[in-house]
């Protein structure tokens, strides 16, 4: 058992992957938005600081009327040097004016095409500011950003103001540097968090994998008759309801189980000894142990027990077909009082016999939807029980009543020894005999009652038994008037 994988196992592994998926997405997306947001931000201080120097340099114009004017020129070095800028300004014709080639003589880039501007980007600056990272101008292995505008330098004196376009360059290295230390801080942090999930699931997983392991190695004991355990149905994150019918199954076949073997031991027992009494007969006739003189005496003890073998065989496939559900009633509306009535007479003379007094016989009658043939086997059995324990002498009574619900009671009751509180509760079971009756039946096979309530249940009904130890026996049959409908 333990080097067979559970389910659990294989779904902690795909666990793992779709953990590990989702971070990595979640990862990608958390890095892409943060350097977005990131860079859209540089992107608005450099806009920001770009049009700050085109105001400067507008009101620098506005005195000195001169784009190359010392005054401009310390403008644009100081913002260069400040911000790390790269500041060039072109003319309405696309010439540059101005950039730090003015005052260094090694500018610290050099951007392509830098002395002139295109009409291109002249039309593109007109109509809307330019702010995104270039990789043209400087280089593709390292983009800078670009913020590219139109603005206008008019003098006191002048009435029309001179178009000029300005391109300010910064390097993305803050930009950079933030994806790389966000993606190193998200990786940390998935990676932390990724243990804490995998360590709670794993605990969690291990659990659940062991408590399959054990439903497996239960469920096979149960498969090899061993009952000795039950599967465990308080453990967390699993259906309890499946182990407990399972636990319920096994149950149920357990109790099967040691039915049978009683069965079977009782059975044996029950043919075994008429088998060899028969047996014992016959083989005293043949070799002449038995004298000639009394061989029918014991031909006919011989024919008594084969009766009683019959009965038992009988009695074991009528069990037989009311378990597998083979017998069909054939019901109709039948005078209960009147199979009663009948079944007494056939004990006449066992009742004259035991002077036995009876009671009850002239009560009203009472008619249900029934198979008589099969009621009839019931109440021969419980009158065939009353009359063979009952004492001498005593009394014999019936009842019939009819309840407002629709149901008809049949009760038979009998003086005498009664039973105990223990064997109340067993009298139903199949070849069950009471202490006592053991000694005054020998020829009953402990089938009657158990068929007797079989019988009972396929009309839909129930049989009860009361008792007083010492004092009487009741059995209570109770039938429904109409057998319910059948659906469909």
């Amino acid at each position: 058992m333990k080097g067979r994988k559970s389910s659990y196992d294989k779904l902690f592994i795909f666990f793992i992957i779709i953990i590990l998926s989702i971070n990595i997405i979640l990862g990608i997306v958390a890095v892409t938005v943060s350097s977005t947001l990131y860079k859209s931000s540089k992107l608005d201080e450099l806009q920001k600081i770009g049009d700050l120097f085109t105001g400067c340099m507008q009101e620098s114009y506005a005195e000195e009327k001169n784009t190359r004017s010392t005054t401009i020129k310390n403008l644009h070095k100081r913002f260069s040097s400040k911000y790390h800028l790269m500041i060039y300004i072109y003319d309405g014709n696309g010439n540059c004016v101005l950039s730090d080639a003015d005052y260094e003589e090694k500018p610290k880039k050099v951007v392509k095409n830098s002395e002139k501007i295109s009409i291109a980007e002249r039309e593109r600056f007109t109509k809307s500011d330019y702010l995104a990272l270039e990789t043209k101008s400087i280089s593709a292995n390292e983009p800078y950003m670009l913020y590219g505008t139109c603005f206008f330098l008019k003098g006191k004196d002048e009435y029309i103001p001179t178009r000029m376009f300005a391109k300010i360059y910064t390097n993305s290295n803050a930009v950079n540097s933030f994806s790389a230390k966000m993606t190193v801080f998200y990786t940390l942090f998935c990676l932390l968090n990724m243990s804490i999930q995998l360590f709670i699931l794993s605990r969690r997983f291990k659990r659940l994998s062991a408590y399959e392991n054990d439903f497996r190695r239960i469920s096979e004991q149960f498969a090899k008759r061993d009952f000795s355990e039950n599967i465990p149905t308080n453990v967390p994150y699993t259906t309890p309801e499946i182990a407990e019918y399972v636990n319920t199954v096994a149950a149920d076949v357990a109790k099967s189980e040691e039915t049978s073997k009683t069965f079977i031991a009782n059975v044996s027992h029950e043919l075994r000894t008429p088998i060899t009494t028969i047996g014992g007969f016959v083989d005293g006739i043949l070799d002449g142990t038995i004298p000639k003189g009394r061989q029918k005496e014991y031909l006919i003890l011989v024919s008594k027990e084969i009766k009683r073998l019959r009965i038992l065989i009988s009695s074991m496939l009528n069990m037989s077909r009311f378990e597998t559900g083979t017998l069909r009633p054939n019901f109709r509306d039948v005078n209960l009082t009147d199979i009663v009535i009948q079944t007494v007479l056939m004990f006449e003379k066992k009742i004259e016999d035991k002077h036995l007094e009876v009671e009850g016989l002239g009560s009203d009658r009472m008619s249900a939807e029934v198979d008589p043939d099969l009621i009839q086997q019931v109440i021969y059995n419980l009158v065939e029980n009353a009359v063979k324990f009952i004492n001498d002498g005593g009394i014999l009574s019936f009842r019939f009543e009819r309840s407002i619900n629709g149901s008809c009671t049949i009760g038979i009751r009998n003086t005498g020894e009664g039973l105990k509180n223990d064997e109340i509760q067993q009298v139903f079971d199949r070849f069950y005999k009471t202490d006592s009756s053991r000694g005054k039946d020998t020829t009953g096979l402990g089938l009657g009652l158990a068929i007797s309530r079989k019988i009972v249940h396929l009309h839909h009904g129930h049989i009860v038994v009361k008792s007083v130890y010492g004092e009487y026996t009741e059995f209570l049959i109770q039938l429904p008037e109409k057998q319910p409908k059948k659906k469909g």
